[in-house]
């Protein structure tokens, strides 16, 4: 090598490597994507080494950037062990923690969560994005966030990459919303086979809940009559209101009902699980300790 390499930029090429773009590790890494290519070019200089090249209308990662980025991983971890340590010594609860959440969680969860964190401990900042699954184990493992809230089913059970820990929280039991004039919205339990071929308003296409939704339709023996595909929970009960179709709403963060629609638990019960995601380095951290103290011990509302 040159000159000694730069450690944000080799955060800069790990960013790459994991979301697969300049545009993607720009984005996650709050940079312009120009600023981060202005910054790639420098880290090909201090190695004298081309680390990228050009694939179609992206970039992959050559040979010695392949090499580099492995000794990055490595690097970043030994930095994050490092911040831990000196925290950890420290003793105190402070500074900044990013928290990424599914969008339920982030309503029926994480404001009691970080009111409890506020009031224990008011020398830490926690700030809160929404992402799925999907954005946020990337972003912990990259170390854009540090704690995620995530979730997974039955059938589509979370995967976690090397280098991060996690433990389950709770199940969240869900329930058939059904319009109320639905000839079983007066009941007190439906079994799932008695409306698997109704009309279905479901999460989008790609989302593990779609997925989920397929696959348990599928197991009884029905294709899915899939009728609208919407993210917003409100939305798709608003849809249930107007007769749209049928939907699967979990408890979390469910909130008041709007008129027209009834939710009947499902028989045999059904639920998904809500999990917390950490990088294992940083889990001497007392900031990463104290928000799974209390996330550990707040009951879902």
């Amino acid at each position: 090598m040159r000159a000694r390499v730069n450690l944000e930029r080799l955060r800069l090429l790990h960013a790459v490597a994991t979301e697969g773009s300049v545009a993607r590790a720009a984005a996650t890494l709050v940079v312009t994507p120009s600023a981060a290519s202005q910054q790639l070019a420098k880290l090909e200089k201090e190695t004298g080494q081309r680390l990228l090249a050009r694939d179609g209308r992206g970039v992959r990662l050559t040979d010695a950037g392949h090499r580099l980025v492995d000794h990055a991983k490595r690097i970043l971890a030994l930095v994050e062990e490092a911040r831990a340590d000196l925290e950890e010594h420290r003793g105190r609860v402070y500074g900044t923690l990013a928290v990424a959440s599914f969008a339920t969680a982030a309503r029926g969860l994480l404001p009691e969560v970080m009111a409890r964190m506020a009031a224990r401990h008011p020398e830490l900042c926690v700030e809160l994005r929404e992402q799925d699954p999907g954005e946020s184990i990337p972003a912990v493992a990259r170390g854009a966030v540090d704690v995620a809230l995530v979730q997974d089913w039955a059938t589509e059970p979370l995967v976690v990459p090397d280098g991060l820990a996690t433990t389950a929280l709770f199940d969240d039991q869900v329930d058939v919303a059904l319009p109320a004039e639905h000839p079983s919205a007066g009941r007190e339990q439906i079994d799932l086979d008695e409306v698997a071929g109704q009309r279905w308003i479901s999460w989008p296409s790609g989302s593990i809940c779609h997925a989920w939704l397929l696959h348990t339709l599928r197991s009884r023996g029905v294709e899915p009559l899939i009728a609208h595909t919407v993210a917003e929970h409100s939305t798709q009960l608003a849809l249930v209101a107007a007769g749209q179709g049928i939907g699967i709403i979990p408890r979390l963060g469910r909130g008041r009902l709007p008129d027209g629609v009834r939710v009947v638990p499902v028989r045999p019960a059904l639920s998904r699980r809500v999990h917390v995601v950490w990088r294992t380095g940083a889990g001497r951290r007392p900031a990463i300790r104290a928000v799974l103290d209390v996330l550990t011990t707040t009951p879902p509302g």
